[in-house]
């Protein structure tokens, strides 16, 4: 028999989600073990763009610096078509990390926190986790063959596309399967015109090449069909379709990493089963368009982790755990609505060109632009936390704090440096009136600061107060000239002190 580990939270998967979960379940004082499956990190970098919100979200917890200067492209695409991602904030378009670099970062973060990671442990089995057992068991087994017994309150699948944990709770996952696809690896030793997005007669063609000189190639046959595949592409086949679309001759090139991916979408009906929750692409498939797939995930990690952390530390109010599907599966159902319209333009044939021309003259148009970048990136995700209703909510309520400088009696300082704790925030922007009192119950969980915004004119003028949650969304809003507009402690401040961040200690 083997010998049990007891601990608060298990995830399986050691990937960017799984990491990032980790750590936020760790800074949220939760003990948590990390099951994976391979004996080492990685050396494949399917995913190279961070986007907007992922950087500040990194920005938040102090991480950004490790990350370096990575080159930054204000350009992306919608489908193909060209689109400026530039929106009012910090970190606009995208930025170009290897998903080995931000994968090796996130665990280094995860391990400085005391994140216990065990890679070499692949899951057999699962036992408890229904609605009412009061903790999951994960039974795996070492590459050294030996069995090994997890049990915890609460497991989180973060195992990709192809779930284990999915597939042994039986979750529901509808959607389709893939019916084409691109085929792509990086190679090195070719030279070739880099290819944005290139429609040619017979396909559709992309190359770009690496500063260290290895150039990655993807390319669809206009008529083709998704190939059932049980491994990754071979290099040959990469060679043989980029001929025929491009006729330029690859392969004499070394493929350092070949693969296919194809237009499937799928999306969990729910994200939390009892004591089993998902998150990545563990709950979600898509065609990883844009860079968006990696991005929904580490934002669900995001949401998920102290939201997770509060509640197996005793901390969290009734129902808050479940926020996190109702937030995080509207979000992805939506991200999933737009890669399959991607998808589409992408690959579709002849058939396609009139609705290009359409949507290339619609984007020209600053609301639609503005629009479309907001969802790629990720800036414009707003959730229903309560206070009044449409249309008279305010902008910021649910919305993402804005990363703005500010100026406090300690110095300069930003609304992101205020979050790095990984606790609540009531920030005093002036001229409101808490009482003391309201701001103690709740100082284990929600830090205070007073500070004013450095510049005219931005988001937060006009504003006196905001509860933010730790992943940065606003969850109350005072106005100029007290906590609620009346010179007394707004009750609604109070509610949702204890919606989000419990009971008064």
């Amino acid at each position: 028999m083997a010998d049990l580990l007891d601990t608060q939270v298990v995830v399986v998967g050691a990937g960017p989600v799984g990491l990032m979960l980790a750590a936020e379940l760790r800074l949220g004082g939760a003990d948590v073990v990390v099951l994976e499956r391979r004996h080492a990190a990685s050396r494949e970098s399917r995913a190279s763009t961070l986007h907007a919100r992922t950087m500040e979200i990194l920005d938040l917890r102090g991480q950004l610096a490790e990350f370096g200067s990575p080159p930054n492209e204000p350009r992306g695409h919608f489908g193909g078509i060209p689109l400026d991602l530039t929106l009012p904030g910090p970190y606009p378009g995208q930025w170009k990390v290897l998903q080995t670099r931000t994968e090796a970062l996130l665990e280094e973060w995860a391990l400085f926190l005391g994140v216990d990671i065990r890679c070499g442990h692949e899951l057999l089995e699962l036992s408890g986790g229904g609605e009412d057992d009061s903790y999951v068991e994960a039974q795996a087994v070492r590459r050294d063959g030996a069995a090994v017994r997890v049990r915890a309150r609460y497991l989180v699948a973060c195992d990709g596309e192809d779930s284990t944990v999915r597939r042994l709770v039986g979750a529901a996952f509808p959607g389709h399967d893939a019916g084409r696809e691109l085929i792509r690896a990086d190679v090195s030793g070719i030279d070739i015109p880099n290819r944005r997005f290139e429609r040619l007669e017979q396909g559709l063609a992309i190359a770009a090449r690496r500063p260290d000189g290895v150039t990655r190639v993807m390319v669809h046959e206009f008529g083709s069909t998704a190939r059932p595949r049980t491994r990754d592409a071979e290099f040959v086949e990469v060679a043989d379709v980029w001929k025929r679309v491009t006729g330029e001759d690859i392969s004499a090139g070394a493929p350092l990493w070949v693969n296919a991916f194809g237009d499937a979408s799928r999306q969990l009906e729910r994200y939390r089963h009892g004591r089993v929750l998902f998150a990545g692409d563990a709950a979600h498939r898509q065609m990883p368009i844009g860079g968006q797939a990696l991005n929904l995930g580490l934002q669900d990690a995001f949401n998920l982790g102290w939201k997770l952390a509060a509640e197996v530390t005793g901390r969290a109010a009734a129902g808050l755990l479940d926020t996190y599907h109702t937030e995080r599966h509207a979000v992805g159902r939506r991200v999933l609505a737009n890669i399959e319209a991607q998808a589409g333009l992408l690959l579709g044939g002849p058939e396609v060109e009139p609705l290009r021309s359409v949507l290339t003259e619609l984007m020209a148009y600053e609301p639609v632009r503005a629009h479309l970048a907001g969802m790629i990136s990720g800036l414009d995700v707003r959730y229903d936390v309560g206070g009044e209703p449409e249309p008279g909510r305010h902008p910021l309520l649910g919305a993402r704090l804005p990363v703005v400088r500010l100026v406090s009696a300690e110095g300069p300082l930003t609304t992101a440096e205020l979050l790095r704790t990984g606790r609540g925030l009531l920030l005093d922007l002036g001229g409101a009136e808490v009482p003391a009192a309201l701001r103690g119950a709740w100082a284990d969980r929600v830090a205070t600061a007073a500070a004013r915004p450095a510049e005219p004119g931005g988001p937060l003028d006009g504003t006196a107060c905001v509860l933010v949650r730790p992943d940065g969304h606003v969850v109350w809003v005072g106005s100029a000239g007290s906590a609620d507009g009346s010179g007394r402690a707004d009750e609604g401040l109070r509610g949702a002190l204890e919606r989000w961040f419990g009971a008064p200690r």
